[in-house]
């Protein structure tokens, strides 16, 4: 065995010991660390990774849709069934033609057959959902931007084969899911939902309480059992195979579950992270694992662990951070969190988003805003037309868990009601998201300025289903072609900003970021690039009203010319103001 695969071997066998301390294991812990090298590897030989190596920089950009999130079907009113052709293949067209070559990568969302939740309940992890196209689809977007794919980890639906056989008590599946008693206290258990934890079900043995963290349809698997681990990192073998280069460990928090704790973030689930890590990366060292943590701030930085867990995490807090800003014109709060976040270590980056297929969560901001913004949050999403989903907390009582609305919907005003500033808001929060350290996130309906989807909401009775829209692509085409729709404008303005974010070193996601002090109607920070060669200050009015920027307060080194990026024009020396109109963007660049 030479010294890397020792190496290596020695690696997963740590991790098991940790996860699996306590339990009562089928097989030694070594053989079981033999069959998962065995299976992550396949066919292909061993690799050495770099240790603290970024494998992104200011030209990564992701988008996130469905696979169907544009269809392309005949002009007629009649034909509103099967698609003329895959949607993967519509999506991919799109992509190629139409978005200029400013999104290198993209997040498709479960494109597995599943029973509900829009993909997340995932009946098998092995097939294409034949209604959106086939693996060939898949590998043929994987040859021209970075792909990446969910792992739904924590569960599966309850009509997979797996559940199917756990009904029966036969294999695969018979021990692959969690159980509980009606008598255990469940009491300490942190829930994302306000539906009952265990669902009892008819088995071949007799009655049995499964596990469902989410819906009685997405039931819980038992990490317990190594065959589930073997499974998950057979999948992952797969989808390696079929070009996925980024993951998305969606609702890994709640993955290992333990009587008398809260049953989220335990030390096992981190643990878990980290095997899979050591696992992925010794078989393609370029893989970036991203963790989907919809939890409080402080809780979600633990998922970078010591860099040895997940490359990036998603920067939950800032959806609802940006809306409030804007909403209420003021910057504290923003400002104050983003001086409390850690660069990210060389390595990992922030995954920053603004809107998603799910809600603008609000247990992310848990400490960070008062009771009576987050109230004001929850009115003026509904005064927009929005809906809000509810948890249920510890004492019983059914809280606010996150936002449904469109974000160019929730954008149109502020707390004091709709403006002619919609559109203006809508982009500047953009610019925010795409200067900031990390790596941008950006779903196609803020691409398209897609709005608030009704007769999808009052179908499905989801509130996530009112963004979740479903273009037809001709009148897609349409609507960003028509120069005076806001979905032209939308789609022109981010694209445009897209373009200026990726010729900037200073753009790159583990460049240095400090926050400035402008002023609550004004929001700022500085970056400075990696070589620190080129600096940018990016500075923002998040408010209805003009405000004035005192160029002294940025420091501008008055031996360098300075260029607006945005509109590509110089600064004038003379200036000791500049007067910023509501929601306008500044990129001030000793470099052009």
């Amino acid at each position: 065995m030479d010294i890397v695969r020792e190496q290596f071997f020695q690696r997963v066998e740590q991790h098991l010991h940790t996860i699996y301390q306590g339990v009562e294991l089928p097989i030694a812990v070594s053989e079981l660390a033999e069959e998962l090298i065995t299976l992550i590897l396949g066919d292909n030989p061993l690799r050495d990774p770099t240790p603290h190596t970024n494998r992104w920089d200011e030209q990564d950009i992701v988008l996130i849709a469905y696979g169907d999130s544009i269809i392309n079907h005949e002009d007629s009113e009649l034909a509103v069934g099967t698609p003329l052709e895959a949607p993967l293949k519509t999506l991919h067209r799109f992509i190629k033609e139409q978005c200029d070559h400013q999104l290198n990568a993209l997040h498709i969302l479960p494109f597995y057959p599943y029973s509900s939740d829009e993909g997340f309940a995932v009946m098998n992890y092995a097939q294409v959902n034949e209604a959106l196209g086939d693996w060939q689809d898949i590998n043929a977007i994987a040859k021209d931007v970075k792909l990446m794919a969910d792992l739904v980890i924590n569960h599966c639906s309850s009509r997979s084969l797996w559940f199917e056989n756990f009904l029966t008590d036969t294999h695969p599946g018979k021990d692959y899911f969690k159980t509980a008693s009606l008598t255990d206290d469940l009491s300490q258990v942190v829930r994302p939902r306000t539906s009952p934890l265990l669902h009892t079900v008819a088995t071949a043995s007799g009655d049995k309480h499964v596990w469902c963290t989410f819906s009685h349809d997405q039931v819980d698997f038992n990490f317990e059992n190594p065959e589930v681990l073997k499974e998950f990192v057979g999948i992952i073998r797969h989808y390696l195979d079929n070009g996925i280069r980024l993951f998305r460990l969606d609702a890994v928090a709640f993955l290992w579950k333990q009587l008398n704790t809260s049953c989220i973030n335990l030390p096992q689930t981190h643990e878990v992270v980290r095997l899979l890590r050591t696992l992925i990366e010794h078989a393609e060292p370029s893989v970036v694992i991203i963790t989907e943590t919809n939890i409080p701030n402080q809780e979600n930085l633990s998922y970078f662990g010591n860099a040895n867990e997940a490359h990036a995490i998603y920067n939950f807090a800032l959806p609802p951070l940006l809306l409030h800003t804007l909403l209420s014109g003021d910057s504290t709060a923003l400002k104050h969190w983003m001086m409390s976040m850690p660069p990210a270590q060389n390595g990992t980056a922030y995954f920053n988003f603004i809107a998603s297929h799910d809600g603008i969560g609000l247990r992310p901001i848990e400490g960070l805003l008062q009771p009576s913004e987050v109230a004001s949050l929850v009115s003026t999403t509904m005064q927009f037309g929005g809906r809000v989903s509810m948890r249920t907390s510890h004492d019983g009582t059914h809280t606010p868990y996150e936002l449904n609305i469109a974000l160019f919907d929730a954008l149109q005003g502020t707390h004091n009601g709709a403006d002619k500033y919609g559109l203006e808001r809508f982009l500047c929060a953009h610019a925010i998201m795409f200067a900031m350290e990390g790596i941008p996130g950006l779903y196609i309906h803020s691409l398209l300025g897609t709005t608030n989807d009704y007769e999808r909401f009052e179908n499905s009775q989801h509130n996530r289903a009112i963004n979740r829209h479903r273009w037809q692509e001709s009148k897609l085409l349409a609507a960003i072609e028509e120069k005076y729709s806001h979905h032209h404008q939308v789609f022109k303005g981010i694209k445009q900003l897209l373009a200026v974010r990726k010729r900037q070193a200073a753009f790159h996601p583990n460049a240095t970021q400090f926050t400035l002090h402008l002023g609550e109607g004004l929001f700022g920070f500085w970056r400075q690039s990696i070589d620190r060669q080129q600096s940018i200050f990016c500075v923002y009015n998040i408010s209805s009203q003009p405000q004035s920027l005192t160029l002294a307060d940025l420091n501008l080194i008055n031996t360098q010319q300075w260029v607006e990026l945005i509109s590509n024009t110089t600064l004038d020396e003379s200036e000791q103001t500049m007067q910023l109109a509501p929601y306008k963007t500044l990129w001030l660049s000793n470099k052009a």
